[in-house]
C-alpha cells in the first residue's frame, strides 16, 4: 500500500468528525480550508474566446484496407489567459487531442507516437475491442516508441474518448492534456432526424477544470492526496474544449451537445440558467430508447452524455455547472465541490436559426436489461481500495465468461464520493439502492457515480474475445483515486481457455507504473 494512505486515512477519518469544527470560529486552519474549499466563477466571466472545435482527424487508408489514424503526442504551451502561456501535453497539437470518427464495422488501426518526455499509455474509454488493444497499464508505449493496435469497431453509435492510463501516473498525463474524442456512427443512428453536422449543430463539449497561476503556470499541488483533499485536484478554471472563458454562437434551432466529463475530480451538475428543459438522446454507450426530458444532468469524470437543446432567434444563455448533488456529510459534500457553481459556456442565437425537425418520440428498440447468469459480483469500496486491496498490476481479481453478463453489485460504504468505470464491457444499472435508477442512468452505460453510503446494481455484459493473459481494468474514474490504488483487474475467457487460468496471478506482467 501506498505509504501516504496511513496520513490520509487518519486525516479523512478526522474529517468525518469535523463538520462543527470545519465551522468553530477557534480552528483557524480547518476554518480556512473551509472557505478555500468553495469555488465559483459564476459572474466573473466576459465569454470572450469563440469555442475551440477539436478538429476532425482523416485517417488514411493502409495497404490492408484500414482506417489509419495518427496521433503524435508531445509537449507544448498553450494560451489559456490573456497574455500567459501554460506548459502542456496534447495530441497532434498543444493541448488535447483531434477527433476521431469511425463507423460500426469499420477496420482501424492507430499509430501513437509517445514524444512526451516519459512513458505513458492510451486507453480507448468505451470502445469494445481486445483487451491487447485496450491501452490500459499493460500496453505502455516507452519514449519515442510508436504503439499499433488495430480492431474492428462492433458497437452501437456512441461518444467515446482517448486518454493515457499508466499505472499511477494517469492523474497527471490527463490533467496535461492528452485526450479526446472518438466518435462511433451506425446505420441506426444516420436514420434519425438527429443534428449531425460535426462544429455547427453537433458539438462536442469536453468539460476540465483547472487550477492555473495568474503568471499561466499549471497548478499540480493537489492531483495527488495531500492536507485535506479528498478527491484530488478541483480547479478553479474551466475549460470546454480547451477554451476558456467559451461563447458559442448558434445557428440552428436544434443543437445537439455531446457531453464529457474529462475532469480528474469535479462532479458537474449541468443545466442553463434560465433552466431550460432539454431532451437527454444517448449516454456513455449510446443511444436511450426514447429522449428524456431534463433540467439538470449530473456527470461524474469519464461520463459522457447527448444531450439536444432548443434555442430562439436571439437567445442568450449559460451552460451552468450548479451545486452537484454528491449525497455526502456537510464536511464532505463541501471539500469535494458539492457547493461549487460553474458557468461553462455562452450560448448566443442569431437572429435568423436555420430550422430543424422536431425531436423524435423513440430512438432506438427499447430492449430490457440483460439478464445476469451465476453468482453476484460485489465490490465494496473502501480506503481508496476495492474489497480491502489495492492495485497489483500481476493479480488477477475475477475471471469472467467472455460474452457473458453478470451481476455485480458496488458498494460505496466511505463518507466521500466515488464513481465506477469498467473496461471491455458496458452495463446497464438496475437499481441504486433497490430503486428504480432516475432517467440519467437509463441505458447502456460503462461509468456511474456511487454517492457515498450507496450500493448500485450493475448487469455488466462482458465482450465476446477470449485472452487469459491480458486484463481488463476496473477503477474509480476520479483519478487520484484510481492512481492510489483504487483499481483492479479481470480477465474474460471462453470455457475451453478457462483452464489456462491457473491462479490468481498474471503471468509475465512487469509492473509499469510511473
Amino acid at each position: 500500500m501506498n505509504g501516504q494512505h496511513p496520513r490520509r486515512r487518519a486525516v479523512l477519518k478526522g474529517l468525518a468528525a469535523t463538520g462543527i469544527v470545519l465551522v468553530a470560529p477557534a480552528a483557524g486552519f480547518a476554518g480556512w480550508v473551509w472557505v478555500d474549499s468553495g469555488r465559483s466563477n459564476t459572474g466573473t466571466l466576459s465569454f470572450r474566446n469563440r469555442l475551440r472545435i477539436p478538429p476532425l482527424l482523416d485517417p488514411a487508408t493502409d495497404r490492408d484496407g484500414r482506417r489509419r489514424f495518427r496521433l503524435d503526442l508531445r509537449e507544448g504551451s498553450t494560451e489559456f489567459l490573456p497574455g500567459t502561456r501554460t506548459d502542456t501535453w496534447g495530441a497532434n497539437g498543444t493541448y488535447l487531442g483531434p477527433t476521431l470518427r469511425a463507423r460500426r464495422g469499420d477496420r482501424v488501426a492507430v499509430d501513437v507516437s509517445n514524444h512526451l518526455p516519459e512513458r505513458t499509455t492510451m486507453h480507448w474509454h468505451g470502445m469494445h475491442l481486445p483487451a491487447e488493444m485496450d491501452g490500459g497499464p499493460h500496453q505502455p508505449i516507452e519514449r519515442d516508441a510508436t504503439w499499433q493496435p488495430s480492431w474492428t469497431v462492433d458497437q452501437p453509435a456512441a461518444t467515446l474518448w482517448y486518454h493515457p492510463h499508466l499505472h499511477r501516473a494517469t492523474a497527471k498525463h490527463v490533467y496535461r492534456g492528452v485526450a479526446g474524442l472518438f466518435l462511433v456512427d451506425d446505420p441506426v443512428t444516420d436514420a434519425l432526424p438527429l443534428p449531425g453536422r460535426y462544429g455547427v449543430d453537433d458539438v462536442p463539449l469536453i468539460v476540465q477544470d483547472k487550477k492555473i497561476a495568474d503568471d499561466g503556470s499549471l497548478d499540480e499541488s493537489t492531483l495527488a492526496f495531500g492536507g485535506l483533499t479528498v478527491t484530488g485536484l478541483l480547479g478553479d478554471r474551466i475549460l470546454v474544449n480547451g477554451t476558456y472563458d467559451p461563447r458559442f454562437e448558434v445557428t440552428t434551432e436544434l443543437v445537439r451537445f455531446r457531453l464529457l466529463n474529462g475532469s480528474n475530480a469535479r462532479i458537474y451538475h449541468v443545466g442553463f440558467t434560465d433552466d431550460r428543459e432539454f431532451a437527454l438522446v444517448a449516454v456513455d454507450s449510446g443511444l436511450l430508447g426514447a429522449p428524456e426530458r431534463m433540467n439538470r444532468l449530473p456527470l461524474s469524470p469519464g461520463e459522457r452524455a447527448e444531450i439536444v437543446v432548443r434555442f430562439a432567434p436571439g437567445d442568450e444563455v449559460v451552460m451552468r455547472s450548479f451545486p452537484p448533488p454528491l449525497g455526502a456529510t456537510f464536511a464532505y459534500e463541501r471539500l469535494a465541490g458539492g457547493d461549487d457553481e460553474h458557468d461553462l459556456v455562452k450560448f448566443v442565437a442569431g437572429r435568423t436559426l436555420r430550422p430543424a425537425p422536431a425531436l423524435p418520440g423513440v430512438l432506438a428498440e427499447r430492449a430490457p436489461a440483460p439478464t445476469p447468469t451465476g453468482d453476484p459480483f460485489r465490490l465494496t469500496m473502501g480506503d481508496f481500495t476495492f474489497n480491502d486491496r489495492t492495485m497489483e498490476m500481476r493479480r488477477l481479481d475475477r475471471v469472467v465468461g467472455a460474452g457473458t453478463v453478470e451481476r455485480w453489485e458496488i458498494v460505496n460504504d466511505q463518507s466521500i464520493p466515488h464513481n465506477f468505470h469498467v473496461h471491455g464491457a458496458s452495463f446497464h444499472v438496475l437499481d441504486v439502492d433497490g430503486r428504480t435508477p432516475p432517467a440519467h442512468l437509463h441505458g447502456a452505460k460503462d461509468t456511474v457515480y456511487v454517492a457515498p453510503g450507496t450500493t448500485v446494481t450493475l448487469a455488466v455484459s462482458f465482450l465476446p474475445w477470449s485472452d487469459a493473459r491480458t486484463p481488463y481494468m476496473f477503477h474509480c474514474h476520479l483519478l487520484a483515486h484510481e492512481d492510489s490504488g483504487m483499481m483492479g483487474q479481470f480477465v474474460t475467457v471462453s470455457d475451453a481457455d478457462r483452464a489456462l487460468v491457473r491462479s490468481d496471478r498474471l503471468p509475465q506482467v512487469h509492473d509499469h507504473g510511473g
